[in-house]
C-alpha cells in the first residue's frame, strides 16, 4: 500500500497539444497577483493554462521598430519639390544678377539634309544687329551675328561695340553648350577661329536666314553707305569678294592722326590676309575721302552685301574694322603676333611697322591740287639747302614737328604742359654739330654747310612759327594756314557808329583742340543748344560749311607731314603725337630706324604703332 501513497505524492505534468495557440494570453500580464488564497477578490483565472509562461532562455518580447513606408508620402514629395524649386528660382536670380541682364538670342534649326537647314519659327530672328545661338534637333549648339538686310550700314559705332561684347558671350555660352573648354592659350591666339561659328554667307546657304528674305528686297541703296575702293564704272557682272575688310573712317577721336594709322595698318593685314579692302566715309569728320586724298586701289570684285559685314569674330569672311573694334582687331592678341618678343630694340615693332608701311604707300595719295604743290614746295625747300660750287656738302634740313593744343607729352616733368620749345632748338643744333664738326675731307667743320643747314617745321599752334627759337626757320607748306586770332579779328569801327553784328574772330592759339574742331562753322547760338559731350558721336546735321572748314584743316595737317617727310634730313618731334609716329613710317625703315633720322625728344620711348 505504500507504492500508490508514493505515487500520489508527485504533480501530474501536463503537455500542450502541438496544435495549441502558445501566444500569452493578454490577462495572464495584465492582471496582478491575488493577495491571499482566501482572499474573496482571488481569480481563479490566471491558473488556468492558456499558453506557457515565457521561457527563461528566450529574449525578452520588446515591439518590433516599425519599417519605414517605402512609398514617399505626399507631404514629404511635395516640401521636396518647394525645396527643389526655391533653389532653382534662387539660383537663376544669383546668375541674373552676375550677368547683368545679358542675354543671348536662342534659335532653333533643324537638319533637312547634309548640307541644308530649315529655320523653325522665323518670329525668332531679331530685328536688331546681335549674335545669336542655333541648336538642331541633336542638341548641337552654335553661333552666327544676325543683321538684318534692311538695317542702315554702317552701323553705329555704340552697336559695333556692343556685337563685338555680345560675340564673346555667345562663343562662351556654345562652348559651355558642348561641354567645350579650348585653351586660354587658343583663344587668345590672333588667327584662332571657333569651330562653332557660322559665318553669315554661309547660314544663308544653308536656309537659316530665310527669314529675312523679304526685307533683302526691301533694301536700298540709301542704306549701303560710301564704299571706297569699288567699281564704279558700270560693271555688274563682278563676283563678289570671296574675303574682305573694310574700315569705316569714324572715331570720337577727332584728330587725323590716329585714324590714319589704324587706316595703314588695316590695309596692311588686309593684303597679308588676303582680303579685298574697302573704306567706308559716309561719316568720317573730315568729309569725304577723296577730298583729301585719292580713292584707295579699286578691288577687282565687288563688296560683300553690307549685312555680311561683321566686326566679330576675327575670322569672319567680311570683316568690319572701325575705332569702335580696335581692341578686337589691334589689341593685345594682335601684339602678340606680330611684335617680337624676343627682343627689346627698334625691331621688336619692325612687323607692325611694315603693316602700316604698305599702308602708306598704297593709300597716301593727295588730291590732285594738293600734290603738285607739294612736289613744288619740296623742291623749293631743297634748294635752300644747295651750297655754292666748289663747297663740301649741301646743307642739312631738320625737319620739326610740334603737336601743342589738347596734347601732352609723354615727358614726366612736362606731362602737364608741352614740351619746351628750346628743347628742339637744342636738338637741332646737336644735330648740324654732329653732322658737320667734321665732314670735311680732313675732318675739319663745314662752315658752309652749317651756314645752308636750316628748319623746316609744322605745328597745330600757329604762335610757334613766330617763336624766337625758330627765327629763320620755314613753314612746312604755305598752301593752307592755320591762322591765330589776332590774325583773323575784324577792323575796328568807330566807336560811335553803328554797324551789324559779327561772330567773336576764331583762331587757333595753343594748338589744335577737340571742341574747337567740332565747333567749326557752328554759331554761337548753335553752341549753346548744344549739349556738351566731346566723347558721344555727333547727333546734329554737319553742315556744309563745317565739312568745309574740317577738311581745310585735314588737307593742312597731311601736307605738312608730305613736306616734312620728304624734304628732311633728319626729324625731331615728340612720341606722344601721332604725326611724329606717321612720319617714321613715312620715311621708310632705312632711314628713320636703321640711320636714327628718325629723333624722339619726348622720353626714352621706341616707335609704336596705334595705340587702343
Amino acid at each position: 500500500m505504500a507504492l500508490p501513497m508514493a505515487q500520489a505524492s508527485h504533480p501530474k505534468v501536463m503537455i500542450a497539444p502541438p496544435r495549441l495557440n502558445l501566444r500569452r494570453a493578454a490577462s495572464y500580464q495584465g492582471e496582478k497577483a491575488p493577495l491571499s488564497s482566501t482572499s474573496s477578490r482571488f481569480n481563479f483565472n490566471h491558473l488556468i493554462f492558456s499558453s506557457p509562461p515565457p521561457s527563461p532562455g528566450l529574449p525578452a518580447l520588446v515591439p518590433r521598430p516599425r519599417k519605414s513606408s517605402s512609398a514617399p508620402r505626399p507631404s514629404r514629395v511635395l516640401r521636396v519639390f518647394i525645396w527643389i524649386t526655391g533653389l532653382a528660382i534662387l539660383f537663376l536670380f544669383t546668375s541674373s544678377l552676375i550677368q547683368g541682364g545679358k542675354w543671348v538670342p536662342m534659335v532653333g534649326w533643324t537638319f533637312v539634309s547634309n548640307a541644308h537647314y530649315e529655320l523653325v519659327g522665323h518670329k525668332d530672328l531679331p530685328e536688331i544687329p546681335i549674335p545669336i545661338t542655333l541648336t538642331n534637333r541633336h542638341g548641337k549648339s552654335k553661333w552666327t551675328v544676325s543683321i538684318p538686310p534692311n538695317y542702315n550700314f554702317p552701323l553705329s559705332m555704340k552697336e559695333y561695340s556692343n556685337i563685338c561684347t555680345k560675340c564673346q558671350e555667345a562663343a562662351a555660352h556654345v562652348r559651355e553648350l558642348r561641354n567645350q573648354s579650348p585653351s586660354q592659350q587658343a583663344l587668345q591666339d590672333y588667327y584662332y577661329e571657333d569651330p562653332y561659328f557660322i559665318d553669315v554667307r554661309e547660314a544663308e546657304k544653308k536656309g537659316i536666314f530665310s527669314g529675312f528674305e523679304n526685307k533683302k528686297l526691301a533694301t536700298s541703296e540709301i542704306h549701303d553707305g560710301h564704299l571706297v575702293g569699288q567699281r564704279n564704272d558700270g560693271v555688274t557682272d563682278m563676283e563678289t569678294c570671296r574675303t574682305s575688310l573694310t574700315f569705316v573712317l569714324e572715331t570720337t577721336d577727332a584728330g587725323l592722326g590716329p585714324s590714319l594709322m589704324m587706316l595703314w595698318t588695316a590695309y596692311g593685314l588686309a593684303q597679308k590676309e588676303k582680303r579685298a579692302f574697302f573704306i567706308e566715309d559716309s561719316r568720317w569728320a573730315y568729309g569725304q575721302y577723296t577730298n583729301i586724298f585719292q580713292s584707295s586701289p579699286v578691288q577687282n570684285c565687288k563688296p560683300p552685301p553690307r549685312h555680311q559685314m561683321l566686326p566679330c569674330p576675327r575670322s569672319a569672311k567680311h570683316l568690319v574694322v572701325s575705332a569702335a573694334t580696335a581692341h578686337e582687331i589691334f589689341g593685345s592678341s594682335f601684339n602678340a603676333e606680330y611684335e617680337n618678343t624676343k627682343r627689346t630694340d627698334i625691331n621688336r615693332e619692325r612687323a607692325i611697322y611694315d603693316l602700316a608701311r604698305v599702308g602708306y604707300e598704297a593709300l597716301f595719295h593727295l588730291n590732285n591740287d594738293d600734290k603738285p604743290y607739294v612736289r613744288d614746295r619740296v623742291k623749293q625747300l631743297k634748294a635752300q639747302a644747295v651750297v655754292p660750287q666748289g663747297n663740301y656738302n649741301d646743307g642739312t634740313i631738320i625737319g620739326v614737328h610740334v603737336r601743342q593744343g589738347d596734347l601732352h607729352p609723354f615727358e614726366y616733368q612736362y606731362n602737364g604742359a608741352y614740351m619746351p620749345l628750346d628743347q628742339y632748338a637744342q636738338k637741332f643744333r646737336d644735330l648740324i654739330d654732329e653732322r658737320h664738326n667734321f665732314s670735311t675731307p680732313l675732318g675739319g667743320e663745314d662752315i658752309i654747310a652749317k651756314q645752308h643747314s636750316f628748319m623746316v617745321i609744322a605745328s597745330d599752334n600757329p604762335d610757334v612759327y613766330e617763336a624766337d627759337e625758330f627765327k629763320g626757320a620755314f613753314r612746312a607748306q604755305e598752301q593752307i594756314k592755320l591762322a591765330g586770332k589776332q590774325h583773323a579779328e575784324s577792323a575796328h569801327y568807330e566807336k560811335w557808329v553803328m554797324h551789324k553784328f559779327e561772330e567773336e574772330a576764331f583762331g587757333w592759339e595753343g594748338g589744335f583742340f577737340a571742341s574747337m574742331f567740332r565747333h567749326l562753322g557752328r554759331t554761337t547760338l548753335h553752341n549753346v543748344e548744344e549739349k556738351e559731350d566731346d566723347s558721344s558721336q555727333e547727333n546734329f546735321e554737319t553742315s556744309e560749311d563745317t565739312v568745309r572748314l574740317r577738311e581745310l584743316v585735314g588737307r593742312a595737317y597731311v601736307m605738312d607731314l608730305a613736306v616734312l617727310s620728304e624734304v628732311s634730313d633728319s626729324i625731331i618731334c615728340t612720341m606722344s603725337a601721332m604725326g611724329c609716329r606717321l612720319l617714321a613710317v613715312m620715311m621708310g625703315w632705312d632711314k628713320a630706324m636703321a640711320r636714327g633720322n628718325w629723333v624722339n625728344i619726348d622720353g626714352s620711348f621706341s616707335w609704336t604703332g596705334i595705340t587702343v
